[in-house]
């Protein structure tokens, strides 16, 4: 019988392994836009599906042993504005240079209506000298060692997502008292809605995996991606039988094994979620 891994994944797919999920890349299939499918209310950001990925549902937060999610939220934050064309990575000359050596820009500074975006985008728009995305991270994580940066640190992150979750109807607000101290916690209250971010996952690399990277949506493929980085990525698979667990596993191994600098020169790539990815996982 399988043996299901927790934790982040390490092992590397062997060459030449096939599976019976894999679609034919000969075959041509759209790439599907997954908020098409999504109503106005309750479409949420990437930085919302990955704290759902990662919250108790009925506890109302997030493991205790986590220490990837913070910075995997931050990484959300940056694709996000990325997609949405806030920002983007500087362009090259003749001579390109490597996804983490190129610096962050800004393309536009249309409120997106999200606060933590909105506020990310001003740092980013006000920041001279510009930085590249690895620092963009790590100074918004709070994870510098230069005092004057320390006022780029978002706070709260993950305090602030679970309201919106709230408002959208998501969760809910608890207080716990756990003897020495009060805990504000929010259980989900909505769970088809926690449900079809999971479905979303599994079928991404089990009934919709295609070979090509570039076909997913960018959305998706992001999430699987900052899932992973952010030790949430099991969580969608633990109701999967043995075996389209393996099939799942091996599909995640598959992209966590391409090169980012490759894929971000590919036609229709976003450099900037690439970047992000890159940081990640090297």
């Amino acid at each position: 019988m399988a043996t299901r891994r927790t934790g982040k994944l390490v092992q590397r797919s062997k060459p030449g392994e096939n599976s019976t999920n894999e679609v034919d890349p000969a075959i041509d299939i759209p790439e599907i836009d997954e908020d098409e499918t999504e109503t106005k209310e309750t479409r949420l950001t990437l930085m919302e599906e990955i704290l759902l990925l990662g919250l108790k549902d009925r506890e109302g937060y997030t493991s205790f042993w986590n220490d990837c999610i913070s910075a995997g939220l931050r990484g959300c934050i940056l694709i996000e504005l990325g997609v949405r064309g806030r920002i983007d990575l500087e362009k090259t000359g003749m001579r390109r240079r490597g996804l983490l050596s190129r610096k962050v820009v800004h393309k536009s500074i249309t409120p997106t209506g999200d606060v933590l975006l909105d506020e990310a985008l001003k740092h980013i728009k006000d920041t001279q000298p510009l930085d590249t995305v690895q620092n963009w991270i790590e100074l918004l994580s709070g994870e510098t060692w230069n005092p004057f940066k320390l006022g780029f640190q978002m706070r709260n992150v993950r305090e602030r997502i679970a309201k919106n979750l709230v408002e959208k109807g998501v969760l809910t607000t608890e207080k716990q008292n756990y003897v020495l101290f009060d805990m504000t916690t929010h259980p989900v209250v909505d769970a088809s809605i926690k449900q079809r971010v999971i479905r979303k996952v599994q079928d991404s690399v089990l009934s919709r995996w295609v070979n090509d990277p570039q076909r997913f949506d960018k959305r998706t493929l992001s999430l699987i991606y900052l899932a992973h980085s952010s030790d949430v990525l099991e969580n969608a698979f633990t109701a999967l039988s043995d075996e389209d667990y393996d099939v799942a596993m091996k599909h995640v191994r598959e992209l966590l094994d391409l090169d980012p600098e490759v894929e971000s020169q590919k036609p229709n790539a976003n450099e900037l979620m690439w970047a992000v990815v890159s940081a990640f996982i090297k």
